[in-house]
């Protein structure tokens, strides 16, 4: 029997751990979890990961590293924004102190995007926006543990429906 191998539209189930080349750090890793679930070709993934991945059947191993551009891309000064610091007043009433490099999420109209304090200021707070992982080379380690064809509902809507992926 062929083994199916990872193409467009189809669903990828893999086990991976994700680090950073220069420290070994683990950035992110489904260890102890249900395998990632996703649908192959509709940008879900970063470019790179998806790229390396195909053709990858059930049962192999890869290992790669992907630069900074097939990753999360380098930093930009179009995604750091400085608000007053009246925009946090929430935050400063119910008694926390906004640090240089804490985390948080805006609300925006397109939903939540998450925020590194970038630098705390007399009147405003510098916001980042780029990811956490820009700028960085990412290595990854990953096994393949499902491929199969997607289904009709799963390509309309966009993504893996089931274990790993939406329940609706």
């Amino acid at each position: 029997m062929t083994k199916t191998p990872i193409a467009k539209d189809h669903v990828a189930r893999v086990h991976y751990t994700g680090t950073l080349p220069d420290t070994g750090e683990v950035f992110d890793t489904s260890e102890g979890r249900d395998p990632l679930a996703y649908l192959v070709g509709h940008g879900k993934m970063i470019p790179g990961f998806e790229e390396e991945m195909m053709g990858a059947v059930v049962g192999e191993r890869r290992e790669f590293t992907l630069e900074p551009d097939k990753a999360y891309g380098m930093p930009t000064d179009e995604l750091v924004h400085e608000f007053p610091k009246e925009d946090f007043s929430q935050l400063f009433d119910s008694g926390v102190e906004i640090s240089v490099g804490m985390q948080l999420v805006a609300q925006t109209f397109q939903g939540p995007a998450p925020f590194i304090v970038a630098e705390v200021k007399e009147e405003t707070i510098v916001a980042d926006f780029n990811h956490v992982l820009a700028g960085k080379s990412l290595k990854f380690s990953v096994e393949v543990v499902e491929v199969r064809q997607a289904e009709p509902e799963e390509l309309s809507h966009g993504h893996v429906h089931g274990a790993g992926g939406v329940n609706h």
